[in-house]
């Protein structure tokens, strides 16, 4: 394996899934902005859209996650075709 070319900063890092408020804690070199106390401890925050716990095929229920209203621009757009 060549020396030198892995980080060398893994620390633990949350991860906060926003559409259930899921976390968890694992290691990663990722640059984060937040923080987050959990159990009196202060690590690095990451919020990510969507993660195993919220993901459709993970959980085998069919969730539509819209963050930009593209869904309604669709329907506005397309919705009423087939409607005369």
């Amino acid at each position: 394996m060549k020396k030198g070319i892995h980080p060398e900063n893994y620390r633990p890092v949350v991860f906060k899934d926003m559409s259930n408020d899921d976390v968890f804690i694992t290691r990663s070199t990722i640059n984060a902005k937040e923080t987050i106390e959990i159990d009196g401890v202060t690590y690095p925050l990451v919020k990510i859209e969507i993660s195993n716990t919220s993901h459709p095929f993970y959980t085998g229920k069919s969730k539509l996650v819209d963050t930009a209203g593209r869904v309604d621009k669709f329907m506005s757009r397309y919705g009423n075709r087939n409607k005369k």
